[in-house]
């Protein structure tokens, strides 16, 4: 009769600890999210007020600076180009990954990366983000926020050594913390970083994500207060004909969403390719562009919400709204185009909110009696254009329904936003977050290539031999390569400059056959890769032939990679961790060349 295997106690309460020790860093990290939101907040308040002296100018448009008043509505013409001269160098200099809204380069450390994330990304995008909305860019603070959060958790994780499993668990924490912080919306934290961040779900995942929303949404309520971003008179749905309306809002909010998207990445295309200077004064220059924008429309500064919520209270006519969906598509567009740092969740909102409220009146002018408040069209097109450019369905009813805390008008956003989420999939193959990386090659959705594929080929590599050059005689050759350890060599010009590969075997047959080739003549020619190239691009050329791989910065030859280098680092990679906490018999793969 076969005994059921008892777990011996000491291995459950080495398991046990590590969970606990686990949950006070997604604690920990969600407080520091917590506390990163409302610091946040705080630099924005800060410098919207020192470049404007306002709060928040979009709640006073056209407005004279108080300690400018001569120069009237004009004074933000230079508010962009200002902040342009600060943040610009800044991100150039220290973390060029801070530069656009953010979520994208979140999302592939966490594919890609093992969820590895430079440290000084939290501080730079921090200062250049609230730079960049202080001076008026037209974008929001959730992308900042998220990448700050991610950030800390994945420099907290790397301080403990943790593997990288637990390092994207903590990237995912942080990035929930900052969503539920910075909108007091936990549960949309939590959503947002299991259908955006981690793109997958488990028990383990979603108890941490859990904790760290919590803590953050605690903190952050503790130094902002309890209140949701917007105000709203009750909504109620009073006639069973509006489900038809919704229904059509939530396909219009679909094509809006992926329309924003296009335009988003249409703007940057152009600045890219008209942009011919240094990178750090791209900010500063575009922003001249963006200040005229904000002459004409100075509803669109900064984030926002002021305006929005006007909209929803029915404040602005149908042609104006129009505008303003329009101005805030071009307006949030060239602040990334330009190298502005901000998010794209907020003017995906104010977009659906100015596409919704214009839908509402075009309702009510055809069906007076019937067509309900205005408001409630605009709040559903608020959940329902940020499904259709995230194509994130779960995280918009839920984020909706935590910003307005107005439960009345559930079941028509989730129409609305599931049609939404299906016209987004059945007219566009990416979303405004995976098209960023898609256009650099990367497919998230994709099968990942093993860790090791995706290391830089200089984790590897070996010492280069001792070159041959090209002129050398064949037998001279002969008697170098029967004294060498390595059967392949690298063959130079005069000059050093690496021509191509030359194998033993090639030398051997023209030995054979009586020539006395020149060893140029016999080599393979090959680019050699950089250092930063990955594994999975050496690997391919040692499985077409060639028998190792040049390594070079530049014009000099730095490296060499051959078949049992890579063995050597499959075997690494695959070597079983040694125990821990007394714990025997596990078998976690250990990345190889941390």
């Amino acid at each position: 009769m076969a005994t059921a295997r008892v777990m011996p106690l000491w291995t459950w309460g080495g398991r046990y600890r590590r969970r606990v020790e686990l949950g006070g860093l997604a604690l920990l990290v969600g407080a520091g999210a917590g506390l990163g939101a409302v610091g946040f907040r705080y630099l924005i308040l800060g410098l919207t007020r020192l470049l404007t002296g306002f709060d928040d100018y979009a709640a006073h448009p056209g407005a004279a600076h108080p300690g400018l008043p001569g120069l009237g509505r004009w004074f933000v013409l230079l508010t962009p180009v200002l902040a342009g001269l600060v943040y610009g160098p800044l991100v150039q200099r220290f973390a060029r990954e801070a530069r656009g809204h953010g979520v994208p380069e979140v999302m592939l450390a966490v594919a890609r990366s093992g969820g590895r994330i430079r440290p000084q990304v939290a501080v730079v995008k921090a200062v250049a983000s609230a730079l960049c909305i202080g001076g008026g860019g037209s974008v929001g603070r959730e992308g900042p926020i998220v990448q700050i959060g991610s950030a800390l958790g994945s420099s907290l994780a790397q301080l403990f050594r943790l593997d990288e499993a637990r390092i994207r668990l903590l990237v995912a924490c942080g990035a929930a913390g900052g969503i539920a912080a910075t909108f007091n919306a936990p549960l949309a934290g939590v959503f947002f970083a299991m259908e955006l961040i981690l793109r997958a779900w488990t028990v383990e995942a979603f108890g941490l994500v859990v904790v760290s929303s919590v803590t953050a949404s605690v903190i952050g309520r503790a130094a902002l207060g309890d209140e949701p971003f917007l105000r709203l008179p009750a909504f109620t749905v009073g006639h069973l004909v509006q489900y038809p309306l919704f229904a059509l809002l939530g396909v219009v909010a679909g094509l809006v969403g992926v329309g924003f998207s296009r335009v988003l990445y249409l703007v940057e295309d152009v600045c890219d390719h008209v942009w011919r200077g240094p990178e750090w004064l791209r900010p500063a220059v575009g922003g001249l562009l963006l200040g005229g924008v904000l002459v004409a429309l100075p509803q669109l500064y900064g984030v926002g919400y002021p305006v929005l919520g006007r909209a929803v209270a029915g404040g602005y006519a149908i042609g104006f709204l129009l505008v303003l969906l329009v101005g805030k598509m071009i307006a949030c567009s060239l602040t990334i185009g330009i190298g502005g740092s901000g998010g794209v969740f907020a003017p995906g909102l104010f977009c659906g909110a100015m596409a919704g409220a214009a839908f509402g009146d075009v309702v009510h002018l055809v069906l007076p009696g019937a067509g309900g408040s205005v408001g409630a069209y605009a709040l559903v097109g608020m959940g329902a254009v940020f499904a259709g450019a995230a194509r994130a369905p779960i995280t918009a009813v839920v984020i909706m329904f935590e910003l307005t805390g107005e439960y009345s008008i559930i079941l028509p956003l989730m129409l609305a936003i599931v049609l939404a989420t299906a016209v987004s999939r059945l007219v566009s193959a990416d979303t405004i977050y995976t098209r960023k990386l898609l256009r650099r090659g990367i497919d998230l959705d994709a099968p990942a290539e093993p860790e090791l594929a995706t290391r830089p080929v200089q984790m590897i590599m070996g010492p280069a031999p001792e070159p041959v050059r090209a002129g050398t005689g064949l037998r001279e050759l002969a008697d170098r390569l029967a004294t060498g350890t390595t059967p392949t060599v690298p063959v130079v010009d005069g000059d050093d400059r690496l021509l191509g590969v030359l194998d033993t075997r090639q030398v051997l047959d023209a030995l054979a056959a009586g020539e006395d080739s020149d060893p140029l003549d016999l080599c393979r020619l090959v680019d050699p890769l950089e250092p930063d190239a990955p594994v999975s691009t050496a690997i391919r050329l040692i499985d077409d032939g060639l028998g190792a791989v040049p390594i070079a910065q530049g014009a000099t030859l730095v490296g060499w990679v051959t078949q049992r280098d890579v063995l050597a680092a499959v075997a690494e990679a695959w070597r079983p961790a040694a125990p821990r906490d007394g714990v025997r018999g596990t078998a976690e793969a250990v990345p190889a060349h941390r």
